[in-house]
């Protein structure tokens, strides 16, 4: 969708529908000022109020624009950036039903600043509008959707552009994450998956390399090459880098994202019905990580920063490791194994070695973890944990303040030490489950043995991948994490600039 802003009145602009946000306790404000303009527009009292989620169309006279629609924000003192979002989301409905091409919206006076505002806006509205109809064999209709959207700046224009271009490349690059979330599985098996991200890499000048099977036995990746021994497929592991010369940072930020392509749960086979049915999302992870990096190359941030997508399938095959089985990681630790559908923590933890050879100043990894995550928090919101070192609390306070600008929510759970205790094993150096209670943190725990170094570990099992839509997230893949993880950057390398 081509996103563009202006600051010509309102009155001139000739679009399909011009789109206005309203707050509930500014209804009859607006409208009265909207009516100056073109008196229909007091016809829209009669059926909107205000309140988030609320909209109303009414056809003027006296504008451009064929169709003036209002869209509700709810109470004025509680609007943030995530209601602009949440409400442009409903704007986008608006516009489709209307058959809108051409989309105009306004940005609101509030006390969030234009730029953030402008950004915002468009992504709710590009958001909103993201369909996945690649497997269908007819179109629901002719109409494709909005074409172009125009942001009406009424105050700084040039904050306005800066917003608006940011949150378009920062949406695309979610829609690219829900693309890969959305494939069947049999088209993102580990090599499919590869080769689309060097596509990516290519086309956003990004540097990708992907590992073999030989050079992931090579490099003695044990968590890896067990959880693919059930598979037809060879694992994969695939490292993108960007590293522009305007870099502020020598250590590299890390970014590690799980690339489970299915999960059948292996051995330890998962139900189907509201289980396995879902598990073309366990790659989720590795989605937000690939989305994010195309994010930051388009928007030039300069930061270095490396991501590690180890990539397999599990299922559960002839020679598909079991519950007993011992292996010996990549960083010479060795895990017993109890659960082979605790598959996802195998391949992150020696990602998460291999990681120690950038000598990174901080590593996060991206998954879709674990089932208890979802039960503490729901499908609003990830969870959060870093390890109890020098730091910790500002960490904390990194990727909280960036889930909250972004709308990517996180919450943190603690990681005090007596949570080790439940990964302690009668055979090896650890086991790969630590039972019932805790079941986040203990998996958090467990890929905390194989860090050294500031690390931040996020658990989107809960919000990666819905069954019921929330605003501006549809049925099936989010992209999760890619706002998010675009956020901390910013902050990141904002911070090294000053």
């Amino acid at each position: 969708m081509k996103v563009s802003v202006t600051t010509i009145p309102l009155e001139e602009l000739d679009v399909d529908i011009l789109l206005i946000p309203c707050a509930e306790d500014q209804r009859d404000e607006l409208i009265e000022r909207l009516a100056e303009l073109d008196p229909s527009a007091v016809d829209a009292r009669r059926d909107f109020g205000g309140a988030l989620g609320d909209s109303v169309v009414v056809y003027p006279g006296g504008l451009r624009a064929t169709r003036l629609g209002l869209f509700g924000l709810g109470r004025e003192s509680a609007v943030t950036a995530d209601t602009l979002r949440k409400g442009a989301s409903t704007a986008a409905a608006v516009a489709s039903k209307c058959h809108a091409d051409t989309v105009a919206i306004a940005v609101p006076d509030s006390d969030i600043d234009d730029e953030a505002a402008s950004q915002a806006l468009v992504e709710g509205f590009l958001l909103g509008s993201y369909r996945f109809d690649r497997y269908r064999t007819e179109k629901r209709e002719d109409y494709e959707g909005p074409q172009r959207l125009v942001v009406h700046a009424a105050g700084n224009d040039k904050a306005s552009r800066r917003g608006a271009e940011r949150g378009r490349v920062v949406s695309e690059a979610v829609c690219t994450a829900r693309d890969l979330v959305n494939l069947s599985p049999d088209e993102k098996t580990p090599q499919l998956l590869a080769k689309e991200i060097e596509k990516l890499a290519k086309k956003y000048g990004l540097d990708a390399s992907t590992w073999d099977k030989a050079l992931i036995e090579e490099e003695g990746m044990g968590g890896l090459l067990a959880v693919n021994r059930g598979s037809p497929e060879p694992p994969t592991f695939t490292v993108i880098e960007w590293r522009p010369e305007s870099a502020t940072n020598d250590r590299p930020v890390v970014l590690v994202g799980k690339g489970v392509v299915f999960d059948t749960g292996g051995l330890s086979l998962k139900p189907t019905k509201d289980s396995m049915d879902a598990m073309k999302s366990d790659m989720a992870g590795a989605a937000a990580v690939i989305g994010a990096m195309e994010a930051i190359a388009r928007l030039e941030l300069p930061l270095y920063v490396v991501a590690l997508i180890p990539a397999t399938d599990n299922r559960p095959g002839e020679n598909a490791y079991v519950p007993g089985d011992v292996v010996r990681m990549h960083s010479g630790a060795t895990v017993e194994v109890l659960n082979t559908d605790a598959e996802g923590r195998m391949l992150l933890a020696d990602a998460l070695s291999y990681a120690k050879t950038y000598k990174p100043q901080l590593v996060i990894d991206v998954a879709t973890l674990t089932g208890a995550a979802v039960v503490a928090l729901g499908s609003e919101v990830a969870a959060v944990m870093t390890n109890e070192s020098e730091g910790a609390e500002e960490r904390l306070k990194l990727v909280h303040g960036a889930g909250a600008r972004s709308g990517d929510l996180v919450h943190p759970l603690p990681m005090y030490g007596h949570y080790d205790d439940q990964l302690k094993s009668d055979v090896a150096d650890m086991k790969n489950v630590g039972g019932r209670e805790a079941g986040s943190i203990t998996a958090a725990k467990f890929l905390e043995r194989f860090t050294a170094y500031p690390w931040i570990h996020l658990d989107i099992a809960g919000p990666a991948f819905l069954r019921s839509a929330k605003p501006y997230r549809p049925v099936g893949g989010t992209g999760f994490g890619v706002r998010l993880l675009v956020e901390v950057l910013r902050d990141i390398s904002a911070r090294a600039s000053r």
